[in-house]
């Protein structure tokens, strides 16, 4: 027998794109530019690079079976960013997790602490990282989308849940700054949802990985950790962060993160991921704390993306209704025209490509909070995006 819940997954937006620009084809010799998929572009930290190709540490990391639970060092690395970062005191010990790439844990916390009972609910901003949506549905839960409307900005409306729906809720996904909106949840907005938790009873996943991406110095993004440290009988009680150098140290291809909060749930976790599978590579680790060791790359990050978000958003200002995020490295930017017909028509005018809206959002009652903008990832040198943005501005001026 096959497993049934797996027809209920949605195509990945990747998959629906390629389908939406199957005839659109560009003619006029423009070099294509791609900006739907959120890949850091900008070089890895080049004391990384020189850790993972040092042959004589990796022909001895290379003969051992990697401990799920991560190495004492790593562990002990990411305590101290947390603490350094957040004024955490996440004990190494049994509060903290390595994984294998934030997209891998966050769909598997899911089936690791949820109950499979008919009508429980799954929390998850809309629109939103597809993976939290697919961890519901194949751990036996159902999807509650909670709008991000444009007439909130963008901000989660918790207002719209329903007394029974709290009840049936068992975990609500979190993201900040949000994937696309790039809006940074406040620590008032964490610790309001944080005493839902402990009313109704679930667990909070918040997925913290643009953290380190920002834009104000004077709104840098909190982790729900340092909010609900104080609020309940045991420390991070029903929270969990989850944390990678993918964005903040350029590193996707290392697929390296980590989960830190709740002990109680961290152990489940661990007992899961035990027979899951999925520890990280020694020379990983290795390479890991290292990064999670630095600050200097970071901030010279950071100040890359904000160099680029001024650039771009002095060409695009003038065209689009443009808002700037506060976090992360998406413009969400609304389209003067349906935004499926927008990113055909850019692709085959101007060969850029964005993502639709619509593919990252579901319908609810007010419709699809996705529709009529776009995602644009900023993830390309600067050179190159400013050519993209200056095709999106001819583009838009002749529409």
């Amino acid at each position: 027998m096959l497993n049934s819940k797996l027809d209920h997954l949605q195509p990945y937006p990747f998959e629906r794109l390629r389908d939406l620009h199957q005839d659109c084809q560009h003619t006029d010799g423009l070099a294509h530019i791609p900006l739907s998929l959120g890949e850091p572009k900008h070089p890895p930290p080049a004391f990384v690079v020189e850790a993972l190709a040092n042959a004589e540490a990796l022909t001895v990391q290379l003969g051992m079976y990697p401990a799920t639970k991560g190495s004492d060092d790593l562990r002990l690395a990411i305590s101290q960013w947390l603490t350094g970062r957040f004024d955490i005191n996440a004990d190494p010990m049994n509060q903290i997790l390595p994984v294998y790439g934030t997209r891998e844990a966050l769909f598997a916390v899911a089936q690791a602490l949820l109950s499979g009972k008919a009508g429980s609910l799954v929390g998850m901003p809309n629109p939103f990282y597809q993976i939290y949506e697919g961890a519901a549905l194949l751990a036996g839960a159902t999807p509650l989308y909670i709008p991000n409307p444009q007439d909130q900005d963008y901000r989660s409306d918790f207002s719209a849940i329903t007394a029974d729906q709290w009840r049936a809720i068992e975990m609500v996904y979190i993201c900040s700054p949000g994937n696309p909106t790039g809006q940074i949840l406040s620590a008032s907005e964490m610790a309001e949802l944080v005493s839902l938790a402990h009313k109704h009873d679930f667990v909070i996943v918040s997925d913290e990985c643009y953290s380190e991406l920002y834009y104000d110095d004077d709104n840098i993004p909190v982790s729900l950790l340092a909010v609900a440290e104080e609020m309940g009988s045991r420390p991070f009680e029903r929270c969990l962060s989850f944390h990678s150098l993918s964005k903040r140290s350029n590193l996707p291809g290392l697929r390296s993160g980590f989960v830190a909060g709740d002990a109680q749930l961290i152990a489940q976790y661990l007992s899961y991921r035990t027979y899951h599978g999925c520890a990280m590579s020694a020379h990983h680790q290795h390479a890991s704390a290292l990064a999670w060791r630095d600050e200097d790359h970071v901030i010279a990050n950071r100040a890359l993306y904000r160099e680029k978000f001024a650039a771009v958003s002095e060409i695009l200002l003038p065209h689009y209704k443009l808002r700037q995020p506060e976090g992360g490295f998406y413009h969400w930017l609304q389209t003067p025209i349906d935004d499926l017909t927008f990113s055909q028509r850019l692709l085959k005018e101007q060969h850029v490509t964005v993502m639709p809206g619509t593919y990252l959002g579901r319908q609810g009652d007010q419709g699809n909070p996705g529709k009529n903008h776009v995602r644009v990832a900023w993830v390309a040198d600067k050179e190159n995006c400013i050519i993209a943005a200056q095709r999106l501005a001819d583009f838009a001026a002749g529409l």
